[in-house]
C-alpha cells in the first residue's frame, strides 16, 4: 500500500458512543471525558467508544483489535451508521456520515461499502448465487447481469458449481465465503469485516485469510478488519489499531507495534511472538553507501527473508526503495545482531 497519510477514505474523529437515561449524565461524561469505570460509578452511564480518532487511506488495510468488550465492533458499525454516534464526526470519502439522510445513506451502504459479518446471515430460502447477488438486487440491476457478477465472484472465492445450492447445504468456511463473495459482488469501494474468521478452525481460517488478500488487492479495496487475534491483525494489516475499554491505545504498522509497544497491554498481546517475520530490512540496514553487486531487497523485506538472501551470498544485501534506487545495505554482522535482538 502506497498511498500518503493526507489521502484518507475513512476519516474518524473523537467518537464517543455513550449509552445512559439522562442525557445531561451523558454530556457531562463526554465532557469530562471521563473512562469506562469513572462514568459507571460516578454517572450510571456504559462508555462503549471513548474519544476515539483514526484515519484509514484509500486502498489500505486497517486492522482493529482487541479483546472482547474493548469497542472494535462498536466502532465499525459507526462507520456506514448501524449505529448513531453519541458524539463526534465520520467522514467517508470527505463525506460527513451524520448529515446523511436515508436515501443518500442507503446509497452509501448499497454501492460503496460492503460488509461481512462473522454471522454471515445469509438468507436461507434463497440459493447461494441468489444471496451473492442480493445486494444488486436491491440496486435493481438486471437479472442476467446480477447472476453473471454473482458466478464470477463464486468462481473467485472457489465456490464455482455451488451457485444452485442453498446455505443450510454449505460448510461453516464455505458460508463465509459466499458473505465475501456478497460483499465483493457491489464491487464497493470500501470493505468493513467484523470478526469474518473468528469462528472458524484454523486451516480453513488461513486459507480464507489467503483469499481475502488477493481480493481485497484486487483491485485494492479500502478494508476495516476488526479481529481479537493480534497475530491475523499482523498478517492481514497494513496498520493496526489497539482498543482497551472503549480507547484507541495504539496505531501503527505490524512492525511498530511488535517493536513499540505503547505500554503493558499492547506488550502483553506481542509477548512471545517471533520477530522474525516483522522486523524489516529497513530498521535494520546501514545507511551507508551499499556495495555494487550482492543480493537485493525491498525495504520492506523480514528478517526471514533477509536470512534466505545470506544464505545464496556473502555479499552484503542490498536494500532498495520502491523505485528500485539503492538506499542501504545489511552486513552478516548486521543480520546476526538483529536476528539475535528480535529473536
Amino acid at each position: 500500500m502506497q498511498n500518503g497519510a493526507g489521502d484518507a477514505m475513512i476519516d474518524c474523529t473523537d467518537l464517543w458512543k455513550v449509552y445512559g437515561a439522562n442525557p445531561d449524565k451523558i454530556r457531562t461524561v463526554i465532557k469530562e471525558r471521563l473512562s469506562k469505570t469513572e462514568a459507571a460509578r460516578s454517572h450510571n452511564c456504559v462508555v462503549a467508544v471513548a474519544g476515539v480518532s483514526f484515519a484509514v487511506r484509500r486502498g489500505e488495510i486497517f486492522c482493529v483489535m482487541g479483546l472482547s468488550g474493548s469497542g472494535k465492533s462498536t466502532v465499525v458499525r459507526h462507520l456506514n451508521r448501524l449505529i448513531e454516534p453519541t458524539a463526534g464526526e465520520i467522514r467517508i470519502g470527505g463525506r460527513n456520515v451524520a448529515a446523511m439522510g436515508d436515501r443518500e445513506l442507503r446509497q452509501l451502504r448499497a454501492s460503496k461499502i460492503g460488509m461481512v459479518f462473522q454471522n454471515m446471515a445469509l438468507l436461507p430460502h434463497r440459493t447461494v448465487r441468489d444471496n451473492v447477488a442480493f445486494g444488486l438486487e436491491v440496486r435493481k440491476t438486471k437479472r442476467a447481469e446480477r447472476f453473471a457478477i454473482a458466478d464470477t465472484m463464486l468462481r473467485q472465492v472457489q465456490l464455482d458449481g455451488w451457485g444452485n445450492r442453498y446455505p443450510a447445504e454449505l460448510s461453516g468456511g464455505m458460508q463465509q465465503r459466499v458473505g465475501i463473495a456478497r460483499a465483493l459482488a457491489i464491487d464497493p469501494e470500501i470493505l468493513l469485516m467484523d470478526e469474518p474468521f473468528s469462528a472458524l478452525d484454523p486451516l480453513i481460517r488461513r486459507n480464507l485469510q489467503d483469499q481475502f488478500l488477493e481480493l481485497a488487492r484486487r483491485p485494492a479495496k479500502t478494508t476495516v478488519f476488526i479481529t481479537h487475534d493480534l497475530e491475523e491483525a499482523m498478517r492481514l494489516g497494513d496498520r493496526i489499531a489497539i482498543m482497551r475499554d472503549g480507547i484507541l491505545v495504539q496505531v501503527g504498522t505490524p512492525e511498530e507495534i511488535i517493536l513499540q509497544p505503547a505500554d503493558d497491554y499492547v506488550a502483553s498481546f506481542t509477548e512471545g511472538m517471533s520477530r522474525l517475520r516483522y522486523v524489516t530490512a529497513g530498521a535494520i540496514m546501514s545507511a551507508t553507501s551499499p556495495a555494487s553487486s550482492g543480493p537485493r531487497v525491498r525495504r520492506d523485506a523480514t528478517l526471514d527473508t533477509l536470512v534466505d538472501c545470506a544464505l545464496t551470498s556473502d555479499a552484503p544485501i542490498i536494500v532498495e526503495d520502491e523505485s528500485g534506487g539503492s538506499i542501504g545495505s545489511i552486513t552478516a554482522q548486521i543480520l546476526l545482531r538483529a536476528i539475535k535482538d528480535h529473536k
